[in-house]
C-alpha cells in the first residue's frame, strides 16, 4: 500500500503462518454498540444471500467504469461484497471498517476469492485516516444508515477523492411520507440497536451538493427481504425479534402496502424497502 495514502495497520502473529488485524484497534468516534453487534455478527454478512447478491453489485461496475490506473476505497466494507465486485477491476483498492472482526472477517472473504491488491484498514467512516485526493473512487453499500454524522462522512469522500473521483453509493432510504419514514426507522431500531437513521433521497442529494459532488446517475428500487433471516442477522434477544414482528404484523394497511408486508399462516415470509443506488462525481 502506498505510503501517501494511509499509514499501515499493525499486524500480529496468531498462529504459524496466519496474520489478523490487531482486534483491539478502535478508532475515534466509533460506537461501542456498532462494533458489538457487527462484530457479534460478522460471518453472517459475508455469507448472507441480500449482501452477496444483488443487482447494485453489477450497476456499481457498470456505472464506476473503474481502470487499471484507479485506486479505490470501500468504506463501511461489512462482508466485503462490493470490494470484492471492484478489486479486480483496479490498481489498488483499500478495504475499510470501524470494527476489527468485521474487517477480519471480509478480509478471509477476500483472501479466499483471490483478491490480492487489497489493504485493510480499521477507519471510522466519519474521519477517515487518509489522504485528501488518494482516491478515483469511493465506495460505500448498505451501511451509511448506522453512521450518526451522514454529513461528516460525505465530507471525508469528498476529501479524499481526487477531482473527478467517483462516489458510489448503496443504501435503503426512506420515503418522502413521514409516517411511513418514521416507520421504518423505528422498526429498524427496534431489531438492531446500532441502526441510526434511514435518510430521504433529497437528504442525501443536499448533502452531496454540500461537498461539490456532482450526482450523474441513481436508481430507486425495492428491495425484498426474507423476514426470518432478516431478523436473525441482527436482533440481539427474543424481546428485539420479538417487538419487530408485532410491529410489521400490526402496521397500518397503507404501511403493509407499501413496504409490502407479506403475511402467510400468521407468520410474516418477507418485505420490501427502498433502495438507492447513487453514482456522483467530484466536480
Amino acid at each position: 500500500m502506498n505510503s501517501d495514502m494511509t499509514n499501515k495497520q499493525p499486524e500480529h502473529e496468531t498462529d504459524g503462518s496466519e496474520k489478523r488485524l490487531l482486534p483491539h484497534i478502535s478508532p475515534p468516534g466509533m460506537r461501542p454498540i456498532v462494533q458489538r453487534q457487527f462484530g457479534d455478527n460478522a460471518e453472517k454478512y459475508v455469507s448472507s444471500e441480500e449482501h452477496s447478491h444483488g443487482e447494485d453489485l453489477q450497476l456499481a461496475v457498470k456505472w464506476l467504469l473503474p481502470t487499471s490506473e484507479d485506486s479505490a476505497l470501500d468504506v463501511a466494507t461489512g462482508g466485503g461484497h462490493m470490494a470484492k465486485a471492484i478489486a479486480r477491476h483496479v490498481k489498488s483498492l483499500i478495504v475499510s471498517d470501524g470494527t476489527p472482526d468485521m474487517l477480519e472477517a471480509a478480509r478471509h472473504h477476500l483472501q479466499d476469492a483471490g483478491v490480492q491488491n487489497a489493504h485493510y484498514l480499521v477507519a471510522n467512516a466519519e474521519a477517515l485516516p487518509l489522504l485528501d485526493e488518494s482516491f478515483d473512487i469511493v465506495t460505500c453499500r448498505i451501511a451509511a444508515h448506522h453512521f450518526l454524522r451522514p454529513d461528516r462522512f460525505v465530507a471525508e469522500v469528498a476529501r479524499v477523492l481526487r477531482p473527478n473521483g467517483r462516489f458510489l453509493l448503496v443504501d435503503n432510504v426512506v420515503p418522502d411520507d413521514e409516517i411511513l419514514a418514521d416507520f421504518m426507522n423505528l422498526v429498524e431500531t427496534v431489531r438492531d440497536p446500532s441502526h441510526v437513521q434511514c435518510l430521504s433521497i433529497e437528504r442525501w442529494k443536499s448533502l452531496f451538493a454540500a461537498n461539490d459532488l456532482k450526482l450523474t446517475a441513481d436508481r430507486l428500487a425495492k428491495k425484498i427481504h426474507p423476514f426470518s433471516s432478516w431478523l436473525e442477522r441482527m436482533a440481539p434477544s427474543n424481546a428485539h425479534r420479538f417487538a419487530t414482528t408485532a410491529m410489521l404484523l400490526e402496521a397500518p394497511e397503507e404501511v403493509k402496502t407499501h413496504f409490502e408486508i407479506i403475511v402467510q399462516n400468521g407468520g410474516i415470509q418477507t418485505f420490501a424497502t427502498d433502495q438507492w443506488v447513487a453514482l456522483s462525481v467530484k466536480e
